[in-house]
C-alpha cells in the first residue's frame, strides 16, 4: 500500500531546525550546472541518467539536460518520512526501472541528497549490477553518509530545505 506523504520537510509533531541549508530555484540552477561541468571535467560520459525519485527528478532532469543525455530513467525509493524520520530501510516502490535496458550502459545515479546514504547505495548497488559503469551524483552529501558519492556539488551537515519540498502540496481550489 502506498501512503500520501505530505510533506519532506517536517513530519507531524516534528519541528524543522533553526539551522539549515535553503536551496532556492535560482541557486539549484546554477548548482545542477556546476554538478555537470563536474562529470564532464572527470571524463566520464553517461549513457544515461538514472534520478532516485522523488527528490533526484529535479536534479536528475536539470543534470541530463547540462549534460546532453537524452535517456533518463527514475527509481522510486521511499525512506524519509519527515525531519530525521524514516522507514527502517529504503523500499525500491514501483513502477520499477527496467534494469534489463541497462545492460552494458555507462549511467549516472542522480540524487538530491546523501544524508544517511542508505538510498544511494541501493540504487546505486542495482544499477550497477546491469550496467558497464555506474557512477553517483548529488547535490549535497553528508558527512556521515555511508557512501561517498563520486559527484558532489555541495558537502554539508545541515537540514537542507529545497524548493521542490519547502512547501505542502496544493489542494483543490475553492472558489
Amino acid at each position: 500500500m502506498m501512503r500520501r506523504m505530505t510533506t519532506t520537510e517536517a513530519a507531524p509533531g516534528t519541528e524543522l531546525p533553526g539551522d539549515r541549508e535553503i536551496l532556492d530555484w535560482e541557486t539549484f540552477g546554477r548548482a545542477a550546472r556546476e554538478l555537470a561541468q563536474t562529470v564532464v571535467d572527470s571524463g566520464f560520459v553517461p549513457d544515461l541518467v538514472v534520478a532516485v525519485a522523488r527528490g533526484g527528478l529535479p536534479a536528475g532532469g536539470a543534470i541530463a539536460y547540462a549534460l546532453g543525455t537524452k535517456a533518463v530513467g527514475t527509481l522510486n525509493v521511499e525512506f524519509y518520512t519527515g525531519v530525521d524520520a524514516r522507514l527502517p530501510e529504503p523500499a525500491v516502490l514501483p513502477p520499477l526501472l527496467d534494469t534489463q535496458a541497462l545492460t552494458g550502459l555507462r549511467a549516472l545515479v542522480v540524487d538530491d541528497v546523501a544524508d544517511t546514504g542508505e538510498t544511494l547505495a541501493l540504487v546505486g548497488r542495482l544499477v550497477a549490477e546491469h550496467c558497464a559503469h555506474a557512477r553517483t551524483a548529488v547535490l549535497y552529501a553528508k558527512p556521515h553518509s555511508v557512501v561517498d558519492p563520486d559527484f558532489v556539488w555541495r558537502r554539508t551537515d545541515r537540514w537542507i530545505t529545497f524548493p521542490w519540498s519547502a512547501k505542502e502540496p496544493v489542494t483543490p481550489s475553492r472558489g
